[in-house]
């Protein structure tokens, strides 16, 4: 158990960082008392939020709830990231209109193992407990799991939105899916968790916790709902499956130009949920843009500066900042474009494999895609479907562009 390393901030103070960017707190009484008893007893609370490993990349529409986890450690508190892999060979079917493909084993550890190189971009490593549900879940008996069955019903099941719509369409709902939500209620009674975090498509989930807590005999813990993160597209939930994703471990240019192209509209939502932005200084942005005297541009300048500084630090945000406005503004090119270096071949090269070759597409599919939606120049100019074919010799040189933000210069040689 990690302890508590000094005296907390006051009720009303841990109250008001909590409440930022939150969702729904149910209920604000009962974290009043928990936290309020926390100070007294110099006992912090446990603070849980479950992760199923089901991508190997972290991006930063999961950071919405790593950053309020951060800000209960810096209140004093003690949070645990626990890694879903027991549950994630299931699959969580919160919003899903059908049964979820379920992982394999490696599947889930490999990406269980990537989850926990990335998360102390934004915990603190002193005041994280990580943990793997499978702990107990894999060695529960028939017994036990009759007996977390019965702290629920069918009736209870089918309030759930995604449920209740299948079973009215007649599609399919494996029992395996209704233990999910009894499963992750079951990780915060072994966890005694005092609160439990997630979005706001986790808020059955998180109740059913709660409940099954009380079955047990546990104080039920205080759940807090935050939004889901709107993604490049400004119109989806940010996620790797749509490709509208930020990932945290994309290279700061990368990032900082990614950032720079999210709409207008989503800017003071990315602030307040992604920043430290101090309430005052959002709410005279929000009064600039509504009188029409802010100027968007620098605004999302600005936003764009202060997330891309919290994983690659302040110089390599200005470096970012300074080569989006030669590539954009300037219409230069950037600094130190990696050089490649690929055989010429028999003098022909396939543009598709070429995108492939470069690292900028994972696949000739995903290739093929962006010369179709014209997103692939060479030499700055862009590349039709039928350019599938171009002559190459050795010593010849070109820069290709995929996208806005990613160039690559290959040099063909014998």
């Amino acid at each position: 158990m990690i302890g508590n390393t000094g005296p907390m901030p006051p009720l009303n103070d841990q109250m008001d960082l909590i409440r930022r960017g939150t969702a729904e707190i149910i209920s604000e009484e009962e974290l009043e008392r928990k936290v309020e008893r926390a100070i007294r007893e110099s006992r912090p609370l446990r603070i849980k939020e479950g992760f199923d490993p089901t991508a190997p990349d972290i991006h930063i529409g999961h950071t919405v709830s790593l950053r309020k986890m951060r800000q209960f450690q810096d209140l004093g508190h003690v949070v645990i990231f626990l890694i879903g892999d027991f549950t994630g060979m299931i699959g969580d079917p919160s919003g899903r209109s059908e049964t979820r493909r379920r992982l394999s084993q490696e599947e889930v550890e490999k990406n269980a193992k990537t989850y926990e190189e990335q998360i102390f971009k934004i915990l603190n490593p002193e005041r994280t407990l990580i943990d793997f549900n499978s702990r107990w879940l894999r060695s529960m008996t028939l017994e036990s799991v009759a007996e977390m069955a019965a702290t629920s019903t069918v009736a209870r099941m089918l309030e759930r939105d995604d449920f209740s719509a299948r079973f009215s369409e007649n599609r399919p709902i494996s029992i395996l899916e209704f233990l999910y939500p009894l499963m992750q209620g079951y990780d915060s009674v072994a966890l005694e968790a005092d609160v439990e975090l997630g979005g706001t498509d986790q808020k059955f989930n998180l109740l059913v916790g709660r409940d099954i807590q009380r079955a047990y005999g546990q104080e039920p813990q205080v759940v807090i709902t935050l939004p889901l993160l709107v993604g490049l597209d400004g119109k989806e939930k940010m996620s790797k499956s749509l490709g509208n994703y930020i990932g945290i471990t994309d290279p700061a240019p990368e990032m900082f130009g990614k950032l720079m192209s999210i709409a207008d509209s989503l800017m003071l939502d990315y602030f307040e949920i992604l920043t430290d932005v101090p309430a005052r200084d959002l709410e005279r942005m929000r009064e600039a843009l509504d009188t029409g005297e802010g100027n968007p541009r620098q605004m999302k300048a600005d936003l764009a500066r202060a997330i891309t500084e919290q994983y690659y630090g302040r110089e390599a945000a200005l470096a970012a900042s300074e080569q989006f406005d030669r590539v954009f503004r300037d219409r230069q090119l950037p600094e130190g474009i990696e050089e490649v270096r690929l055989r010429a071949g028999a003098g022909k090269m396939w543009v598709v494999r070429l995108v492939v070759e470069l690292g900028l597409a994972r696949s000739n599919g995903e290739a093929r895609r962006l010369i179709e939606q014209g997103g692939v120049t060479i030499d700055g100019e862009r590349i039709s479907e039928s350019d599938t074919e171009m002559a190459v010799e050795a010593g010849a040189s070109m820069i290709v562009k995929v996208g806005k933000r990613r160039f690559k210069k290959v040099l063909f040689v014998d």
